[in-house]
C-alpha cells in the first residue's frame, strides 16, 4: 500500500472536446487578404490581428495572385509614362517608332516589371504576361 502513495498520479488531457482547427469561409480570406495588400502594410502584423499564421496568410495570398481564391483580383487601370513626344499618326496605321530602343514597360500587380520592343506581337505578349504575373 505504501508504494500506490509513492507513485505520482497521472492526468489524462483529452483535446476531442474542443475544435483542432478553424475554418475561414472566403470571404473572411478575401477581407483579409485585402488587407494585407493595402499600402505597405507587413503580413506578418496583419496575420497577427487577425490571429493567423504568417505562412497561411502567404499561402492565402497567393491563391488570391493564382484566382483560386474565390473571385479573381479586381482589375485596375495602370498608370502610363509617354517617354518619346511622338505624333499621332494620320493616316498610316504603322507605327512611326521604328527604332530598335522605343520599348513599352509594364507594371503588373505582383511589383514585377516588364519592358518590351512597342512592335511585339500581342499574342506572344499575352503568353508572357500569363506566365510572369502568375509567379
Amino acid at each position: 500500500m505504501s508504494d500506490f502513495i509513492k507513485r505520482p498520479q497521472i492526468e489524462v488531457l483529452s483535446a476531442a472536446d474542443v475544435d483542432r482547427r478553424r475554418y475561414w469561409s472566403d470571404d473572411d480570406k478575401l477581407r483579409i487578404v485585402e488587407e494585407s495588400l493595402v499600402g505597405h502594410r507587413q503580413a506578418a502584423a496583419t496575420a497577427r490581428r487577425h490571429g493567423i499564421c504568417r505562412s497561411l496568410l502567404t499561402t492565402w495570398r497567393r491563391q488570391y495572385r493564382n484566382g483560386e481564391l474565390g473571385a479573381c483580383p479586381a482589375v485596375s487601370f495602370a498608370p502610363v509614362t509617354v517617354t518619346k513626344g511622338v505624333s499621332a499618326p494620320q493616316e498610316n496605321p504603322v507605327d512611326p517608332c521604328l527604332s530598335p530602343d522605343c520599348q513599352v514597360e509594364i507594371a503588373l500587380p505582383n511589383g514585377r516589371r516588364l519592358i518590351v520592343p512597342v512592335g511585339v506581337d500581342t499574342e506572344a505578349l499575352a503568353r508572357l504576361l500569363l506566365v510572369v504575373d502568375r509567379q
